[in-house]
């Protein structure tokens, strides 16, 4: 018989959060736990991904502390099956130094990652962060522009009218650029405003502007609508919709016009691959 996958509302009740804590390792599971407890949240341990997934449908957490190196079943594994599931938060722990590694967690919708060895402070700051960000304000306003529209109370976006399915990370990023349209936002601003980080590796940002572009764009490879700017980071552009987007392709804009997009594009203002992402992705 299957089990209902039940949500604890703790947080949402405005209750300590619940915290499910997968490591394989007593120790740095205990420790973990320890400074969670400390911080208020309420703790439950799993030492393999079975085990791990067991506990979360049936005692659903608010967020998931996960290592990438698990017996059996590897982290990244249990990540997928957890967001199949449902969109809980996820920050990974990771003792691999290789930064692909850390992207594919990411791209598996980790919220998070910390590489071990890591200080309990910084990861207990990292799921304050993240569980920040899941409680919706008192009132907060729906925003539409152009094809998209985001209503933050029932943390719903769509685009054309169909659901779009982001992770917590996702949503805040578009919900960000949905309310500041036309200005370039370095990747550290990106950091600062959305994540609430003052530091930290910047690829996380580039993989969720990646992602997001996977989501939104007609054509990721070549995105209208999250713009990478030369040697600053990124500007967002709402799209046109139907007849206004053939009515500027058939007008036909020059290279000299501000926006445009290429390996080609100079000056101010100009977009294109490559410039603000350290190299990370091209069109990232």
């Amino acid at each position: 018989m299957r089990q209902s996958y039940e949500s604890t509302g703790a947080a949402d009740a405005g209750g300590p959060p619940h915290v499910l804590v997968v490591d394989d390792d007593p120790t740095v599971a205990e420790v973990v736990a320890g400074y969670l407890l400390r911080a208020g949240c309420t703790v439950d341990r799993a030492g393999d991904g079975p085990s791990a997934l067991a506990r979360a449908h049936t005692h659903r957490p608010d967020l998931v502390v996960l290592d990438l190196m698990l017996p059996g079943m590897d982290g990244l594994e249990v990540c997928r099956r957890m967001r199949a599931r449902n969109p809980v938060p996820v920050i990974m722990l990771t003792a691999r130094g290789d930064e692909d590694d850390r992207i594919l967690g990411l791209e598996r919708g980790a919220d998070d990652y910390v590489t071990k060895p890591f200080s309990p402070r910084e990861l207990v700051l990292r799921v304050e962060s993240v569980l920040r960000r899941t409680r919706p304000d008192p009132a907060p306003d729906p925003v539409r522009l152009g094809r998209l529209a985001l209503d933050p109370a029932a943390r719903l976006a769509t685009r054309d009218g169909t659901p779009l399915s982001l992770t917590l990370r996702e949503f805040d990023l578009l919900a960000f650029f949905l309310r500041h349209p036309g200005r370039a936002y370095s990747r550290e601003e990106l950091m600062r405003e959305v994540w609430g980080w003052e530091f930290g590796d910047l690829s996380t940002v580039t993989v969720h502007i990646r992602r997001l572009r996977a989501k939104i764009e007609d054509d990721p490879a070549a995105p209208r609508a999250i713009r990478t700017v030369w040697g600053v980071g990124y500007r967002f552009e709402a799209e046109e919709t139907g007849e206004e987007a053939g009515e500027v392709d058939g007008t036909g804009g020059g290279p000299g016009e501000a926006g445009v997009t290429g390996p080609g594009a100079t000056g101010p203002g100009m977009t294109g691959p490559g410039e603000g992402d350290g190299g990370a992705d091209r069109h990232a």
